[in-house]
């Protein structure tokens, strides 16, 4: 390793920010905020990529300007070879194996981008290795997976943020936070999360691994199945699959419409609870699903098709009687009711009589500032999530987007994935994570590893 990367790690393991400047609203007249680390391309931190499909690209198109990747890891040669040409040149070293990176000591964060099967094993690893990671959600297949990575954070002091870019949407859900956050809304009484259902479709013929995936490898911690694939023909799309992509439509790999976009809004749903003061876990959760396929037992008797919810409606009952709603069959956004109004944000808008009444009641110049806990805020949406996560490499502060918060909401979309495959409503013990009285369902908490890809719990390295 160079003298200079031995110097800039050295500033980066030893050096905190002492304090953060005020800053304004991003959109917003005025100047920005003081915190000068995301402004230049000089001085970039090294990168460790595992996973090089389509959510990599997008986020290192967003902080290419503040990292240089050295390192990819990806079982699929030919998206890793894309990926390096795209990004790197072709300079960065190419592994088929993560572990190989987590070795590394001249690698400054690492970015978890795999299917959400391959989450947690190496966000664990990367933390136990000294790493401060960037992770896409959701960051779990089960609820135990969480209560281990928020026991490893704790004990490693790693920085960890969670993908859920919209808690860095200024304009959109940061502002809507701030609304709740000033009292605007009032006391909340139910919050809703429409999300849209997952597609369904025929049965996917066995077909031939294609050239430079280790299937095998991409499987990892879950049983072993045949590789599908039906190509998409004169249809416009990628076909069906049960790997790159179309693997979130199947519970073996992913949660369905429940984890895939419930991991955004339900997010913003508990944000606004928490801010509001309204702090205490759920304690049920009813309602109804539909598959395409049957299930037995929770699973799902059919294995050459798409299988997770295509639609659903859940009521999630809190202490006091505030609820949350999930649901397929409306307008994709949040929803927020409270005693004084209510108020509707997605990605396009933000409406509802509290944002009107800013016309001759704006908000405070700190609002969302507040909301953002302080930290620098000189970008919006992706770039800014990046930019929070570098910032809080160096001061060592929690990101916007923590592993405990992310799990406090990722416990609700796990949770009433497990109601739908079992056709039934669940009682949940908060302060214990269990689910109450039902044997079935609380197995249903965690899933064995495949012989070989357990995870490595090794000892924290020395920082």
């Amino acid at each position: 390793m160079s003298d200079s990367k031995q110097q800039r790690r050295q500033f980066l393991k030893t050096t905190a920010i002492a304090g953060t400047a005020a800053s304004v609203p991003y959109f917003t007249s005025g100047s920005k905020a003081s915190a000068q680390e995301t402004k230049s391309d000089d001085n970039r931190m090294t990168i460790g990529v595992i996973g090089s499909g389509g959510m990599a690209s997008g986020n290192m198109n967003a902080a290419k300007k503040w990292v240089e990747v050295v390192a990819i890891a990806d079982v699929d040669k030919g998206r890793a070879d894309k990926f390096n040409k795209q990004f790197s040149d072709g300079n960065a070293d190419v592994y088929e194996d993560y572990r190989e990176i987590l070795e590394r000591d001249d690698i400054d964060v690492i970015h978890v981008a795999t299917p959400d099967h391959w989450h947690t094993k190496p966000l664990i690893e990367a933390m136990l290795a000294g790493k401060d990671v960037y992770c896409e959600k959701p960051l779990t297949l089960t609820i135990d997976e969480g209560k281990l990575i928020r026991k490893v954070q704790k004990e490693t002091g790693r920085v960890v943020q969670v993908g859920t870019q919209q808690r860095s949407t200024f304009n959109l859900f940061v502002k809507a936070m701030a609304i709740v956050n000033e009292g605007r809304v009032g006391k909340i009484q139910r919050v809703q999360a429409a999300i849209g259902g997952a597609p369904s479709c025929d049965p996917i013929p066995v077909a031939e691994v294609p050239e430079g995936l280790n299937w095998d490898r991409w499987l990892g911690p879950v049983p072993s199945v045949a590789y599908r694939h039906t190509a998409a023909g004169d249809k416009k799309g990628r076909g069906n699959t049960n790997c790159h992509y179309e693997f979130r439509w199947w519970y073996e790999y992913s949660g369905g419409k429940l984890t895939d976009w419930g991991a955004h809004h339900v997010d913003i749903c508990n944000w606004a609870l928490k801010l509001n003061g309204q702090t205490e876990g759920p304690t049920s959760i009813s309602g109804t699903a539909k598959h395409p396929v049957e299930f037995k037992n929770g699973m799902p008797v059919e294995n050459d098709r798409y299988n997770t919810a295509t639609n659903f409606l859940f009521n999630v009952a809190y202490p006091g009687g505030t609820e949350m709603v999930i649901r397929n069959d409306t307008d994709n956004g949040v929803l927020i009711e409270g005693d004084k109004g209510k108020i509707f944000v997605n990605r396009g808008k933000l409406v509802g009589s509290p944002v009107d009444d800013l016309k001759n009641n704006p908000l405070p110049d700190d609002a969302i500032s507040k909301v953002y806990r302080g930290m620098p805020m000189e970008h919006n949406e992706r770039a800014q999530h990046w930019a929070n996560f570098l910032h809080c490499v160096k001061t060592r502060e929690t990101p916007i987007s923590d592993v405990h918060t992310h799990m406090e909401m990722l416990n609700v979309c796990h949770l009433a994935g497990i109601s739908a495959r079992l056709g039934r409503d669940l009682k949940w013990d908060n302060a214990t994570e269990q689910i109450i009285g039902d044997e079935e369902a609380n197995a249903m908490l965690a899933r064995p590893y495949r012989e070989g890809y357990e995870i490595e719990m090794r000892q924290p390295a020395l920082s």
